[in-house]
């Protein structure tokens, strides 16, 4: 008899830990492998994690261990899911960031092997069945028996269905003139790509390269300035360690530019590239997971998900555009793909690259104290001077026209400008939608999400109003349900305005959009990409899509239509997410020959974060912002964890988080600062409440001792959920 450690699939902390089940059957078992097992009389899926035989009978055991030891029901996995590196991955992932082990083991896996009850819908492996000759003879043979047998002999072997007819193709192989077989088909096609030779790297690229190469830290920061070619010098980092028998993991932090990395990589680099990312079908997700594990690449491209690629012998992590907060896991586990790439880069012994034009405040405060090398590219790859930008008041009478409330007299002259030579332009506005909310114009009521009380967004595309946030929908009203009436006012505005206002200024524009509703459908941001930067559109609308990575050869005007919107988001790094939006969409303008151009709309034209955004001056930015963040002692000069505490009854959530602060308060933990409770931007949500805690900190292990304490202790309750998310991005 084996006993088995099984952890469950339910991700909740009072089944975070192994369960004991039996087994005494007949199939191979192991450790990684899922079982089927009885829990609470539910059939649901387990996850081995350890294995021990014993010739005790089931009798002993009840005695020993006081409870009946049930059997497993069956096993699932003929081959373990997960390798000693992952495995051991996901147990130092669990511990950083105090989330369940199952959590972080459901992450890792495609969704065809994850261990839930869920993913047994999900695609499996697929065959081509071929046909080879078996008994070379023609004897007692049709005619159209020894064609085909001379066409499978001619070709060597050959697709059943190529036969043609079916009848024919089961006589030959029931006869043993055929043996059929199968191959694993791949259902991911990549597009053809024509090789190309290495670059020849400038001075500034080579230094970045040799110093990175050289470097005694682990991980590197390569601060480049928009379009300095810093992908040249991933290409070149990769060349190095693929001809030393290393393997590379890339991320970029939006799959709409995952198509143009793979393509550089591709050229260089050919059928050793696979990728991963969730505009992949589940099939094409799990062909490609099944590749990399079978060691049939040398590269891997993808999203944040993919940090998790079963790839081994790893040399070279890097993270593309490593400022983007997409990089960190907003559900559970929680994880941040940066801190992930390092934890795997200790194992391998592996370098990590840190790209930006902009990087996170965290990253440049561990390079200039030296816990990161600092690489630095200071001038663009081709010696294109940056953009020349203009900041424009809205706030001042001058700047407006009659024509339109939405776009100054200097930006529509400009995009005049920039058709009549047939460039192309990017508008930018962080927003989507058609207008920011709808109120009735007879009593002024607001029309609300019944789930999350924030204001619905009009959709003009299909009139329905909608949550940004939760994700509820509606029909466009008819008439208010307050007062009856049936006229409504629709204000602020996003990227289907933008589109409408276009269309109807410039109807000779073929305009394209980009945002988060354009992304709903598969492959659409390839394919909207795609479509400008082969000049089949002139106008490309988006939200940060597409300020991010893009590198258009004509575009020579970005518009940021409204500079202010991510200033009143209530955080803390909305002074940081302001600038490095407005930075990367500036420098989205003329990376070619042609020299570009940026237009800021602001009603705040003095903010420091909008006047050094338009100058790209980062160095003066990070000063400025560091000083505001000493003062206020939030991270990089704390760490910082969130506390999400929800329950069905508000008063019994009340109750708990501010007993919670209290303990926590009377802990008096050294250099532990404790901020809150209080209720968040969405405090109720599908029928809960919801109040934070933040908790910073300098030293985590008195501060996660008492957090694990805490866990264990509300196991019990219930009625009341804890959530720990470790590094959070948002918070006050």
């Amino acid at each position: 008899m084996y006993l088995l450690e099984v952890l469950i699939e339910r991700k909740v902390n009072i089944l975070n830990r192994p369960f004991t089940y039996a087994y005494t059957g007949a199939k191979d078992i192991n450790v990684g492998y899922r079982v089927f097992v009885n829990f609470n009389n539910q059939k649901i899926v387990g996850y081995v994690i350890k294995i021990n035989k014993t010739n005790k009978t089931s009798q002993d055991l009840e005695k020993e261990l006081g409870f009946e030891v049930k059997e497993i029901i069956d096993v699932i996995d003929q081959e373990r899911l997960l390798n000693d590196e992952l495995m051991h991955l996901a147990q130092e992932i669990a511990s950083y960031y105090l989330v369940p082990y199952i959590s972080v083991l459901q992450a890792m896996l495609p969704k065809s092997l994850k261990p839930a009850s869920s993913t047994f819908s999900a695609p499996k492996i697929a065959y081509n069945t071929f046909v080879r000759v078996g008994i070379d003879s023609e004897e007692n043979l049709t005619p159209k028996q020894i064609e085909v047998l001379r066409l499978v002999k001619e070709n060597g072997q050959i697709l059943r269905k190529e036969i043609g007819s079916p009848s024919i193709a089961k006589k030959l192989i029931d006869s043993g003139h055929l043996i059929t077989f199968q191959v694993e088909k791949y259902r991911y096609r990549f597009e053809e790509v024509e090789v190309e030779e290495t670059k020849i790297l400038n001075f500034e690229q080579q230094k970045a390269v040799e110093e990175i190469l050289d470097a005694k830290q682990t991980v590197s920061l390569l601060q480049g300035v928009t379009g300095s070619g810093k992908t040249e010098v991933y290409l070149a980092l990769s060349e190095k360690f693929i001809k030393e028998g290393k393997n590379v993991l890339m991320l970029v932090p939006e799959i709409g530019l995952t198509p143009m990395i793979v393509s550089y990589f591709r050229k260089r680099f050919l059928e050793e590239v696979a990728i991963l990312h969730s505009d992949l079908t589940e099939a094409e997700k799990y062909d490609e997971y099944r590749r990399i594990a079978q060691n049939k690449c040398r590269i891997v491209i993808g999203a944040r998900s993919a940090i998790f690629a079963p790839l081994e012998n790893i040399g070279l992590l890097i993270i593309d555009e490593e400022h983007v907060e997409a990089y960190k896991q907003d559900s559970l586990p929680f994880y941040h793909a940066r801190e992930v790439a390092i934890m795997r880069a200790k194992y391998f012994k592996a370098r990590v690259v840190l790209g930006s034009a902009t990087p996170s405040l965290e990253s440049k405060a561990r390079a200039l104290k030296g816990v990161y090398h600092l690489a630095t590219i200071s001038k663009r790859y081709n010696e294109q001077i940056l953009p020349n930008v203009s900041i424009i008041n809205m706030a001042n009478p001058a700047s407006l026209v009659k024509k339109s409330a939405l776009f100054s007299e200097i930006l529509l002259n400009k995009i005049t400008d920039r058709l009549r030579k047939k460039e192309q332009i990017i508008l930018l506005i962080n927003r989507r939608g058609y207008s920011s909310y709808l109120s009735c114009r007879q009593c002024g009521h607001l029309f609300k999400c019944p789930d999350c009380d924030l204001t619905l967004t009009y959709h003009k595309v299909d009139e329905m109003l909608k949550c940004h946030y939760c994700g509820h929908v509606e029909f466009m009203p008819i008439i208010c349900p307050s007062c009856g009436g049936t006229y409504f006012a629709k204000s602020g505005f996003g990227t289907q305005r933008i589109v409408d206002e276009l269309a109807r200024l410039f109807p000779e524009a073929r305009v394209l959009r980009l945002d988060s509703d354009v992304s709903r459908v598969r492959q659409s941001i390839t394919k909207t990409v795609e479509k400008f930067r082969t000049q089949k559109a002139d106008i490309l609308v988006g939200t940060q899509m597409v300020a991010k990575g893009h590198d258009f050869p004509l575009v020579t005007l970005v518009g940021i239509v409204s500079a202010d919107v991510g200033l009143s988001i209530p955080s803390f790094r909305s002074s940081e997410r302001t600038f490095e939006l407005i930075t990367q969409a500036v420098g989205r303008s003329g990376r070619a020959h042609l020299q570009g151009e940026a237009i800021i709309q602001t009603y705040n034209p003095h903010h420091y974060v909008i006047k050094l955004g338009a100058k790209q001056d980062y160095e003066t930015f990070f000063k400025k912002e560091m000083f505001v963040r000493r003062a206020q002692q939030t991270p990089p000069y704390t760490y910082l964890i969130s506390l999400e505490v929800s329950s069905k009854n508000e008063s019994l959530l009340i109750k708990t988080i501010h007993k919670i602060a209290e303990d926590l308060r009377y802990q008096n933990l050294k250099d532990v600062h404790v901020v809150g409770p209080v209720s968040p931007f969405i405090s109720f949500q599908h029928k809960t409440h919801y109040r934070h805690l933040y908790i910073k900190f300098k030293d985590e292990t008195e501060i996660k001792k008492y957090l694990l304490t805490l866990l264990k202790t509300l196991q019990t309750k219930t009625q009341i959920n804890l959530v720990v998310n470790v590094d959070p991005n948002d918070n006050f």
